[in-house]
């Protein structure tokens, strides 16, 4: 589907003067992402600022696959990152890898060494944590720069696994990241790209100064989560004579209910928890795309978020809402009924053939074309709408007119496709009667199933249950492992035509994407597609999806629900932290 026109241009002049030491024409930028899981939310700020401040400035953005650790990293994943950027709309000048820089960046950490400005450690990793923490030097930090050029050599050649390269920086100092913080680390993980060619890599925080010097970097975009670790960015680079980049801060993104650590990610992947790394639940680009947000709708609410550095737990709702604006001018509109509690209409005075009448896609997009309506004098519908009506009761059939109740059976024999309809009734076309004002508004289909689409409507509740994860929560006890809801449906003639991505309204109940085309044989599969509201679906009577249960586990809370559970959740661990130790 083609999106609508957005603000960007608007926003570019809004953000024309956010750099430092920006010369138009000169800017460089890069997107480093760390191919060890596909792209998320936070990944689509990261990636927008880069990619659109460039633009704002007539400059170029690299894209790096950071490679560093082959033990989280894969082909599939860089695979994956490259196709998430064409979904996105991003175009890089470049692309590179870290890994293309490892034997200048084994050079540079000979040349460090041999300046005395780092050293090799063997101290465990535990007993180095403690050490860092309380400021206490290695004893391995005395050592001659003939020894440590010695190390370096057998840790090279994999003869030293045991040891690790440290930045000889401060170990008093109070910012904790200059306390001597390790450069490089052994690994006998075959590496994707590189094999077993290396079996030394650097950290991240010491090979991306080097390479954002190497490919041109003028500015560096970083998240204020590493607002401690510039010093050491710095420390680097003058240590080794180096262009200095300028670094830009700006705030990480973090919702409510959700996790973006892609470590807890893979966890509900290989648990089987989700359907993978696309699954509609994820906030990953796969993810929130399938579930029908448009890339406009991110692209706008990343660059909306601009240069602020002031950290927000944000709400989906306002993201939704604002993809809603933006989707319902182009979403068709379909008329369903959930057929897992049916009742039949038949209309004494109704078309004794079918007969089809032309209407709108849309109410005010013309654009969108025309739909054949197919009208009959048995008619479908729900359940939930006739429940309550009464004999002699005027009712509204949508988009026909008015009738008048003259008989209910609630225990009729009629079946759809076999299935019993729960109730029968017989009522009168009164197409003269115009007044609507006071009647209840029916949903209907046309009581032939040839002319009709089985559907599948899909809706999902929160996969996590906190609003905000802590790192040292229980993560396990925070998953919602009943999030997904199935309800199965009938749609309109014009159903049929539907095709994958496709984005409709189905009236009287939201806004869905297409998940997956239909045929006679199968259902097409629908993912209703979250408008910011906390409603559910209106009408819809769903049924948790079985490969989601797990017995014993709760269902979604509400938000106030969640809240007060939350709540008491925080008492009950206050009350235990008060109690003595046995």
């Amino acid at each position: 589907m083609v999106e609508p026109a957005g603000a960007t241009d608007a926003l570019y002049a809004r953000y024309a003067n956010v750099f430092k030491n920006a010369v138009q024409g000169q800017v460089v930028t890069r997107f480093p992402p760390e191919p060890s899981g596909f792209l998320h939310i936070g990944h689509v700020k990261a990636v927008m600022l880069n990619y659109h401040y460039a633009k704002i400035y007539g400059g170029r953005m690299l894209l790096r696959f950071d490679d560093t650790n082959p033990a989280k990293e894969s082909e599939d994943f860089v695979q994956n990152i490259k196709e998430d950027l064409v979904r996105l709309g991003i175009v890089a000048d470049a692309e590179s890898n870290t890994s293309d820089h490892f034997a200048h960046i084994e050079q540079e950490m000979a040349r460090m060494l041999s300046q005395g400005d780092a050293y090799l450690d063997n101290t465990p990793v535990d007993e180095m944590r403690r050490q860092r923490n309380e400021g206490i030097e290695s004893l391995a930090r005395s050592q001659t720069v003939e020894e440590n050029l010695a190390l370096w050599r057998e840790f090279r050649q994999g003869h030293k696994p045991d040891y690790c390269v440290r930045g000889k920086i401060d170990m008093q100092c109070k910012n904790k990241c200059m306390r001597d913080p390790v450069f490089y680390r052994y690994s006998d993980i075959q590496h994707h790209r590189t094999g077993s060619q290396f079996l030394v890599y650097p950290t991240y925080d010491f090979a991306c100064p080097l390479v954002d010097v190497l490919e041109g970097v003028t500015h560096t975009l970083r998240t204020s989560e590493y607002n401690d670790r510039n010093d050491m960015y710095y420390w680097v680079l003058r240590k080794l004579g180096l262009r200095e980049p300028t670094i830009f801060d700006y705030s990480r993104l973090s919702f409510v209910y959700t996790v973006l650590s892609k470590r807890k990610l893979q966890k509900l992947v290989s648990t089987g928890v989700v359907e993978g790394w696309n699954d509609p639940r994820f906030p990953t680009v796969q993810g929130v795309l399938r579930r029908g947000m448009l890339v406009q709708t991110l692209r706008d609410f990343m660059l909306d978020q601009g240069p602020s550095k002031s950290t927000v737990l944000m709400e989906w709702d306002k993201i939704w809402a604002t993809n809603k604006q933006l989707i319902d001018p182009i979403a068709p509109r379909i008329t369903s009924v959930s057929n897992e509690s049916l009742c039949l209409m038949e209309l004494v005075n109704g078309p004794e053939a079918p007969e089809q009448r032309t209407q709108p896609l849309h109410p005010k997009n013309e654009a969108l074309g025309q739909k054949e309506v197919i009208y009959y004098k048995s008619v479908l519908l729900e359940h939930s709408d006739v429940r309550e009506l009464r004999v002699g009761e005027k009712i509204t059939l949508m988009k026909w007119g008015n009738a008048l109740i003259e008989a209910i059976d609630a225990a009729p024999s009629d079946t759809y496709k076999g299935v019993p309809f729960t109730t029968k009734l017989t009522a009168r076309l009164d197409l003269d009667d115009k007044d609507f004002k006071s009647t209840k508004k029916l949903t209907w289909l046309p009581n032939l199933p040839d002319a009709l689409a089985h559907l599948q409507l899909v809706e999902y509740s929160n996969l996590i249950t906190s609003r905000k994860v802590e790192e040292d929560d229980d993560f396990d006890s925070l998953i919602n492992r009943n999030s997904k809801f199935v309800t199965e449906a009938i749609g309109e003639l014009h159903a049929k035509g539907l095709k994958e991505n496709d984005i409709i309204q189905l009236e009287r109940r939201g806004y869905f994407r297409v998940d997956r085309a239909g045929d006679a044989g199968t259902p097409w599969v629908l993912i209703n597609i979250p408008d910011g509201k906390t409603k559910t679906m209106s009408g819809l009577d769903a049924k948790v999806d079985p490969g989601s249960i797990i017995k014993g586990e709760e269902q979604g809370l509400s938000k106030r629900q969640q809240a007060r559970k939350e709540k008491k959740e925080k008492g009950a661990k206050k009350a235990g932290a008060a109690e003595p130790s046995s």
